[in-house]
């Protein structure tokens, strides 16, 4: 009984140094992949803030298991300085098939009351700058713009081709969700266009970079010629890409020999390619093969990989610049009468590049997703022209034999190129309103610039509402700032 009573009498002190403290409820953290819901009123476009007018998503059992079946679409937004129009796009990097290139389809959602008997106008070019910013004076400028497709968006044109074309399943869902004042347009990219390709430029230049680049506008006027201005106007910067081909070609190789004086025989260089497509930041395998039957000895071998972009548009100027390379161990030369097997492996890289000038760089939308230029397939010679800059990669073998000698060089064209990616679905194992990373953090959405539509057409009245929008991301340049 002692005992019983000393414990209870322990308990009742400690309990009363105990501090209950009120239960805290957190609120879990939540990024772009939520349910709209709602209605965008018509008066006036959404507010900019990247993520539309949202609801708190529930967290009900059923709601999960409903979310969880559901796959979302993924659209861009901007919206001009005033935020009276408001252009929504599906995706910023438009695929060339050599045989036509992806179609540019949204929406414009707009202010009636601000507009009122003006238009609404959109234009898709494409701008090759030859020249820095900062030496534009005097009214002379170092960019000509290429003007593409141009269309009126509002009011739509009764007669007009816009008018009689169906609407594509994101125009459906984006006005089905704005609402009244959204309105579709459609642009259809020429064949054999430029490719989104720029000049890597000086650590020391500042502005725009040369190059091509591709631009969506859509402004308010009174007529197409109207200069539009910046309160009233958007601007978007977008990409013309081409994925490498699914098939490999042939597999490169060359036999090339020199013929010395004095010399009975020759000195033989044979060089190949594991094979023909690479992509982007992957290990290139150089098979060299050396018979030295001559009276000469070769002193080191060199293995490059080079850059050449063509310029077409205004010039023929042609740009050469090695991305990688590297060479046989000092010391190890091959005399007369010897021969040699060996494997090189260089890997072309930009970041082994970045204070090279003039290196041709795949188009940047932002700082830091861009890398080495894609090779230019040429379907059609006849239309070279056309092409803007022309993009090539081969690889130099290079044998060294002395002041008197000279050198034997041997040359292997491959192509390099990214992958086509491949559909990419969110998981039913993760909701569509986050994704978690390892350590508990919510991670940045996947590749935005995947649009991702139902498959299933019987059930789109579910999933009408899985619309992610996300504001285009700003490109900031040392000395200026640029729209992208």
């Amino acid at each position: 009984m002692k005992c019983r009573e000393y414990v209870t009498v322990s308990m009742k002190k400690v309990f009363k140094k105990v501090k209950i403290l009120p239960v805290m409820k957190t609120r879990r953290r939540s990024t772009t992949f939520v349910r709209l819901e709602g209605h965008v009123p018509s008066s006036a476009s959404p507010p900019d803030t990247g993520t539309a007018t949202l609801a708190p998503s529930s967290s009900s059992p059923d709601m999960d298991d409903v979310s969880s079946k559901r796959q979302a679409t993924r659209v861009f937004k901007k919206s001009s300085p005033n935020g009276k129009i408001t252009v929504y796009l599906g995706k910023r990097d438009f695929v060339d098939h050599i045989s036509h290139v992806d179609p540019i389809d949204g929406v414009v959602l707009i202010d009636p009351d601000y507009v009122k008997d003006r238009k609404v106008f959109g234009h898709v070019l494409a701008a090759f700058r030859y020249g820095r910013e900062d030496l534009d004076v005097l009214g002379l400028t170092f960019r000509k713009d290429l003007y593409l497709a141009s269309e009126q968006i509002y009011p739509q044109n009764s007669s007009s081709a816009q008018n009689s074309r169906p609407l594509t399943r994101l125009q459906e869902r984006l006005i089905k969700k704005l609402g009244a004042n959204a309105f579709p347009f459609y642009f259809e990219l020429p064949p054999h266009c430029p490719a989104s390709v720029t000049l890597q430029p000086a650590p020391g230049d500042t502005g725009k970079p040369c190059g091509v680049d591709y631009e969506l506008k859509a402004f308010v006027g009174v007529s197409q010629e109207d200069k539009p201005h910046k309160r009233n106007s958007v601007r978007l910067a977008i990409r013309k890409i081409m994925y490498a081909p699914s098939k490999q070609g042939e597999q490169p190789s060359v036999e090339v020999s020199k013929e010395f004086m004095m010399s009975p025989n020759k000195l033989y260089l044979e060089a190949s390619l594991d094979k023909e497509l690479y992509h982007h930041g992957e290990n290139i395998a150089v098979n060299v093969h050396i018979a030295n039957n001559s009276n000469r000895t070769v002193k080191k071998i060199k293995v490059s990989v080079r850059q050449f972009a063509d310029i077409c548009l205004f010039s023929t100027a042609q740009y050469k610049c090695t991305v990688a390379e590297t060479e046989s161990d000092t010391g190890r030369s091959i005399p007369q009468g010897y021969t040699l097997n060996k494997v090189f492996t260089v890997r072309p890289l930009l970041a082994n590049n970045k204070d090279k000038r003039g290196l041709a760089l795949d188009g940047q939308l932002k700082h830091e997703d861009t890398n080495l230029a894609s090779s230019t397939i040429v379907a059609d010679p006849s239309q070279r022209e056309n092409l803007g800059i022309i993009v090539q990669y081969k690889v130099k073998v290079k044998l060294c034999l002395g002041a008197l000698g000279g050198d034997l060089v041997a040359e292997l064209p491959f192509i390099l190129m990214h992958p086509k990616p491949e559909e990419e679905l969110i998981p039913p194992s993760v909701t569509p309103s986050r994704r978690v990373s390892k350590d508990g953090d919510n991670d940045v959405p996947v590749d935005t610039n995947l649009i991702q539509l139902d498959a299933d057409e019987n059930n789109l009245q579910d999933h009408d509402d899985d619309i992610i929008f996300e504001d285009f991301a700003r490109l900031r340049l040392k000395g200026g700032e640029t729209d992208a």
